[in-house]
């Protein structure tokens, strides 16, 4: 039997796992019936907790809901911090390594920020030609590679054809790229839709989906933060930087991270 707990951040729900004692190896099989809504416990994702390899607190291991490990996850990174504060008791400041380098997370009750990585390849107005429409896009890797298209109104995209068209497009192979729709809210204020690749579906929320928007939204505005960003699920996130004309620094990303329940699955 499998202990876990259920968590979510701005509905990108989580199955967290306390592997500090390095026991537990999920196969991606696993993985995906475990995320599974209907003979699962259901989830978007896994998030394992394990100790550090280098001077970060701990490690956070993520895995999609097809069981493939990704680089790094925003929401999941924000449910991360506070799991570790309850069954570590990491306190209130923490720090963990990931494949996209070691994020640091301060705690406010059930709103956590994140120091993130830096953001890299930034590219603005890319023409993307071939199977997909003739589209202009914006592109950034914000831990995971983002994919941002500007829409006059995300209530009519077709997310999930569009979102899978660009995830797949040969100019992201071979892992594909996360897509996000955005549309301006007025002022510093912007919403977007999410494809997520390894989930392969519309998600509620997705934190670096999130940054990524903000910061292209920066970019093109040429504004500067913090910006809110609406997403699928309801909630608002800040995001917040420092920006040289396209260079970005010091991103933060601000959202809720809540307990949802606890239990125990047979795999």
């Amino acid at each position: 039997m499998l202990r876990f707990a259920k968590m979510n951040g701005a509905g990108n729900d989580f199955v967290m796992i306390d592997n500090r004692a390095g026991k537990v190896q999920l196969s991606a099989q696993q993985i995906a019936k475990i995320c599974d809504r209907h003979r699962g416990v259901g989830a978007d994702g896994v998030l394992l907790v394990e100790r550090a390899t280098n001077s970060a607190d701990f490690r956070m291991r993520y895995y999609n809901s097809d069981g493939g490990e990704a680089e790094m996850c925003g929401n999941g990174a924000r449910c991360f911090a506070r799991f570790v504060e309850k069954v570590a008791d990491a306190g209130k400041k923490v720090s963990f390594e990931t494949p996209a380098g070691i994020i640091a997370a301060q705690l406010h009750g059930e709103l956590v920020t994140l120091n993130m990585s830096e953001p890299t390849d930034l590219q603005l107005n890319v023409r993307v030609s071939g199977g997909y429409e003739n589209k202009t896009i914006h592109f950034v890797n914000t831990g995971v590679p983002h994919v941002v298209i500007p829409a006059v109104n995300i209530e009519e995209i077709d997310v999930l054809r569009e979102g899978a068209a660009l995830r797949r497009h040969e100019m992201f192979s071979p892992k594909g790229a996360n897509v996000n729709f955005l549309q301006k809210r007025g002022g510093n204020k912007i919403a977007i839709r999410t494809y997520e690749r390894g989930v392969e579906n519309e998600t509620l929320a997705c934190g670096t989906g999130v940054v990524a928007s903000a910061l292209i939204f920066a970019a093109t505005e040429k504004t500067d933060g913090p910006i809110g960003v609406l997403v699928r699920g309801g909630s608002e996130l800040n995001v917040d930087f420092h920006r040289d004309s396209q260079r970005f620094t010091d991103v933060t990303l601000t959202g809720p991270a809540e307990f949802v329940f606890e239990g125990t699955i047979e795999l």
